[in-house]
């Protein structure tokens, strides 16, 4: 998930980054340190991945006892590894957090059409708000169709021209427009997803447009997941970053409507949601009033809460004002939708109790060592799964200067799939951390890939965002595909496995038989690329012309 927080840069084409010549020009002149090869503990890894996943855990929801225990395992192991707590004498940075859980759900009632319609919760729509209101009730609203929602005004592109939406409840596709081109060519970088088309911002232009209502059309392929992952990780509490106008300023509703449900909308509306999808695709379309009101009514439970970041560090032995970062998200969803079975915890395993977990192996790692020149921070963020919102706080608020922190590493869900001979780099040809990796995966005989999925829009769905649209250089890594038993067929089935039965589920548990193999062999290879930053000189950048390069180069300016 990313930020409630509005960033409106497109994404650049990855494929023009790589390939850029002043990114090889700056790489000659990196002091890139050779690191030998570390045994990361495989018994750390498994270990503390059983425990954050236990059902004793209750899926670690932020301000729960799953919170609780998590934060006794972490802060006793990270001090057991050799770490100071990260924030003055404390290993916890506080988040501020509130807790709105919907419920009295009425069903999303269409009327003015052909026919009435009746949506039910949950099985066709799911909907909530940002709002600290003990009460939901919209009644009547007109009902629009806005294409994807942009406003673009650098692109000359607004799917709200010529239409006043306020009070209205706006119907929304998922992703942008051009998401199905074949490359990297388009309005909207082609087939790699922008901010644009993450459902966080359609909800931030939605309510700056002044809608009471906004409705993202799900749809598997550009949302890049089914809809069984949208009903559990939008059923129960949802959490939000405190706001001083108690989320006032935000749509008085908002939420995802099944496409065949959205489908029968439009055609009660006497319109087709295939022909106006496909104009939506094109600059210049207009709005379309729909001709039908929309009423839906529910509950809220609001609790506030302080959540907390964990933070340890190891404390640099020649410059240990200067940082590099490890991060990973505790988090997971609590207790959520049961399976067929009767399971309500989804517990995430994989989601992130690994991530988590190589934050322990990687201190364990790096402290037997021996410091390095530079100070390494390890830090466990809060509520990922509500929008990045502990890594966002951070970034806020951090506790070491983002002037004075080298780079970073984020980890998020190790798949257990084996070996690989190569690794996936979302957001490749992006920053010179690019060239770190490269030197580590050298000597191991693997590559490093670009992202083969780009239309997913990974890139603003995990912690390493928060900090990158800070101007800290990161990099986000995933297992690699082409894996040594099995090639590339193995390792897209393995994924795909993981996306359609757990990912978001009851079903995202622990399994003692897994193959830890990759996982280790990724782990000596981020630790490696980190040990690298931490000996180095050099202070890396985003390459000329990426987004995050001027707010990089105003922050080190100051230096």
């Amino acid at each position: 998930m990313t930020l409630k927080t509005l960033f409106q840069i497109a994404a650049a084409p990855l494929a023009l980054m790589a390939a850029n010549p002043v990114h090889a020009q700056q790489a000659q002149s990196l002091d890139i340190p050779d690191v030998a090869s570390p045994s990361v503990s495989q018994d750390t890894m498994r270990d503390v991945t059983r425990m954050l996943s236990s059902d004793e855990f209750e899926g670690r929801a932020p301000g729960s006892v799953g919170e609780q225990k998590t934060i006794a395992l972490l802060t006793e192991r990270f001090a057991k590894a050799g770490l100071k707590p990260g924030n003055g004498d404390s290993w916890l940075q506080k988040v501020p957090l509130v807790s709105i859980e919907a419920g009295k759900n009425s069903p999303l009632a269409i009327t003015g059409g052909k026919t009435p319609l009746s949506f039910e919760y949950g099985k066709d729509m799911v909907i909530g708000t940002y709002r600290e209101a003990e009460a939901i009730d919209i009644v009547d609203s007109d009902v629009v169709f806005v294409g994807y929602g942009i406003n673009a005004p650098e692109k000359g592109w607004n799917d709200y021209a010529g239409i006043d939406v306020r009070g209205k409840t706006v119907i929304i596709l998922v992703n942008d427009p051009d998401y199905d081109s074949p490359d990297l060519s388009g309005e909207f970088g082609g087939k790699a997803m922008t901010y644009y088309g993450r459902w966080t911002y359609k909800y931030e232009e939605a309510a700056r447009q002044g809608a009471a209502a906004a409705l993202i059309v799900h749809d598997t392929v550009p949302a890049a997941y089914g809809w069984g992952v949208v009903e559990s990780s939008w059923t129960g509490p949802q959490f939000f970053a405190q706001s001083a106008d108690k989320g006032a300023s935000q749509t008085k509703a908002n939420g995802w409507i099944q496409k065949e449900a959205a489908a029968k909308l439009l055609a009660s509306a006497g319109q087709d949601l295939t022909t106006l999808s496909a104009a939506a695709k094109r600059k210049g379309f207009k709005p379309v009033p729909l001709g039908v009101k929309a009423s839906v009514s529910f509950a809220n439970a609001i609790e506030t809460t302080i959540s907390n970041n964990i933070i340890g560090i190891l404390p640099g032995a020649r410059r240990p004002d200067e940082y590099v970062l490890y991060t990973a998200h505790w988090d997971h969803l609590g207790r959520c939708k049961p399976a067929a079975d009767g399971d309500d915890i989804c517990n995430g395993a994989v989601d992130n109790a690994t991530g988590t977990a190589a934050l322990v192996a990687l201190a364990e790692t790096f402290a037997k060592a021996g410091a390095p020149d530079r100070s390494i921070v390890f830090l466990a963020v809060t509520a990922e799964e509500s929008g990045l919102l502990g890594s966002a706080y951070y970034g806020q608020n951090p506790i070491y200067p983002l002037a004075q922190t080298v780079g970073g590493i984020n980890m998020d869900a190790f798949m257990m799939a084996g070996r690989s001979k190569n690794v996936t780099v979302v957001g490749k040809g992006k920053s010179q951390l690019d060239d770190f990796l490269a030197a580590a995966l050298t000597t191991e005989g693997r590559v490093a890939e670009a992202d083969a999925t780009p239309q997913n829009g990974y890139y603003y769905r995990s912690d390493h965002f928060s900090l990158a649209k800070q101007g800290v250089p990161m990099l986000y890594i995933d297992g690699g595909d082409d894996l040594v038993v099995g090639g590339k067929a193995a390792g897209q089935a393995a994924a795909k496995d993981y996306t359609v039965n757990r990912y978001h589920g009851p079903k995202d548990e622990f399994n003692p038989d897994w193959d830890w193999s990759g996982v280790i062999a990724d782990l000596s290879l981020y630790y490696r690329v980190g040990r690298s930053l931490a000996m180095s000189q050099s202070w890396p950048n985003w390459v000329e012309g990426d987004e995050f390069r001027a707010i990089r180069d105003q922050s080190r300016a100051g230096q």
